[in-house]
């Protein structure tokens, strides 16, 4: 996860600016993961793997999803009975995420979704060949649309499904447009989308956190990473997410993160 070190107010002007369809809360209420059955895409990647552990240690059954069938066994058999059902997927293309959750359904009925796929691609304008701009909008953007549309369909009344954008979708970097636009887009559709299941109560998280150490920086489809500060622990990010389900939140924007996970009293 990449982005820069944003100023509070700041970052908190332009996420209001932007998502004014996003509540903080809806009434109060809390999500019992402990009865839950969650999908979670990219549950091998350096964020992904952090929030499927939580979860599972938060008493939730999971489906785990990736596009490396290797690693994605070798995350099963760590969960072990917490893991419904494990589903090789390449959500770029039009039937992949689809697929995914109707896999996913077969193993039980669904209560929430994470969405934790992505790729990133450095350089500038000028140098963005077809082939990495069709994968960066096709994994970050189009993927996570079809995600959602797929959902919809079969979440419950009181289900949730979970996008992780960035905080580049609060403030596009030069040198990152595509990445940029595409956590912009999802950013926008998701608020489109909270406002339209609002009604159903099915609640859509959207997530930007700052930069974090999960290595996605150092695999670029394209380009070189610039220097970046000291990211955010993966874990800690993780931590954050899956309070945020518990807490029934519906935007969590790059200021609602901290470097540590909150010390239980």
């Amino acid at each position: 996860m990449v982005g820069d070190e944003l100023s509070g107010g700041e970052t908190q002007r332009r996420a209001a600016a932007l998502l004014p369809a996003l509540a903080a809360r809806d009434d109060g209420g809390v999500t019992d993961l402990g009865s839950a059955h969650v999908l979670v895409l990219g549950a091998t990647g350096g964020l992904g793997g952090p929030i499927a552990r939580r979860l599972a240690a938060a008493g939730a059954r999971l489906t785990i999803s990736s596009r490396d069938a290797a690693r994605l066994e070798a995350i099963a058999a760590e969960l072990g009975s917490a893991v419904v059902t494990t589903v090789t997927a390449d959500l770029t293309r039009p039937d992949g995420p689809a697929s995914v959750v109707r896999a996913a359904t077969d193993g039980a009925p669904l209560t929430g979704v994470v969405n934790a796929a992505g790729v990133v691609a450095f350089g500038a304008v000028e140098n963005l060949d077809d082939d990495t701009l069709d994968e960066v909008l096709l994994l970050d953007l189009v993927a996570p649309v079809r995600l959602a549309r797929a959902a919809i369909g079969v979440l419950p009344e009181g289900g949730f499904l979970v996008q992780v954008s960035a905080v580049v979708a609060e403030k596009a970097m030069p040198g990152m447009a595509a990445y940029s636009a595409a956590k912009a887009g999802l950013t926008a559709f998701d608020a489109a989308l909270a406002s339209e299941l609002r009604r159903r109560r099915i609640r859509v998280l959207d997530v930007r956190p700052p930069h974090t150490e999960t290595g996605l920086a150092t695999r670029p489809v394209a380009g070189e990473a610039p220097r970046l500060p000291q990211g955010l622990s993966p874990d800690a990010v993780a931590e954050r997410i899956v309070r945020a389900l518990a807490d029934d939140e519906r935007d969590l924007p790059s200021t609602a993160f901290t470097a540590t996970p909150p010390t239980p009293s």
